[in-house]
């Protein structure tokens, strides 16, 4: 059975958060809010929990992961960035974009697209992700909390729990989300590409 914390959206607790990121470290999987809707998440080199998300949205091993960075700094530890994406990044993090980059030998193999070596990094604009990524002091390793056979995240934090109580160690409620994904650009070697439309604004990056 799965803990669930009710977090303030606005104002989030401490305490909750600080319970959050020892779950993570112990190996749990959780489902927390960002600002695209709710996420699952895990530790970075936890295989298990990453198998765990694997078989809770019946993915097959080669699915595209993302990191979930506290800010820019973060996230020039896992990713390659070059001058032009590196300027765009500042002025549109945190916000609702994945940002597909080549990544560094931070990131675990298994977790890289296996042709381009690449992978999806996002910083969120939302105090309970952000304050819980603080707390941990790495990134989460994340997929968006999409049902089989669905087409969008579930925005319902009740909906979530009765369908995965039993599935996952912690759902973090922050409110009723919106369903919209992110808006997807493909930065690797500076060439910069929008793939998909989604809450971001794409506008900066055509």
């Amino acid at each position: 059975m799965s803990q669930f914390f009710q977090v303030h959206p606005d104002n989030p607790q401490v305490r909750l958060l600080q319970q959050a990121a020892d779950i993570v470290r112990a190996g749990g999987v959780i489902v927390y809010p960002t600002d695209s809707g709710y996420a699952l998440g895990c530790q970075i080199q936890n295989k298990d929990a990453v198998e765990r998300i694997l078989r809770i949205r019946q993915l097959g091993s080669e699915h595209n992961f993302t990191l979930v960075c506290r800010d820019l700094s973060e996230l020039s530890i896992y990713a390659k960035v070059g001058n032009q994406a590196f300027r765009l990044l500042k002025n549109n993090t945190p916000g609702p974009y994945t940002f597909v980059l080549r990544g560094t030998k931070e990131v675990p193999k298994r977790l890289l697209n296996p042709k381009r070596k690449t992978i999806g990094l996002r910083v969120p604009d939302n105090r309970i992700a952000q304050g819980l990524l603080a707390e941990l002091n790495e990134p989460l390793m994340s997929t968006t909390m999409i049902f089989p056979g669905e087409e969008f995240a579930e925005p319902d934090p009740y909906e979530i729990r009765l369908r995965l109580e039993k599935l996952v160690d912690l759902i973090i409620d922050g409110g009723h989300l919106m369903e919209k994904p992110t808006t997807v650009v493909d930065m690797v070697d500076d060439e910069i590409e929008v793939i998909r439309v989604g809450e971001g604004d794409p506008s900066p990056f055509n």
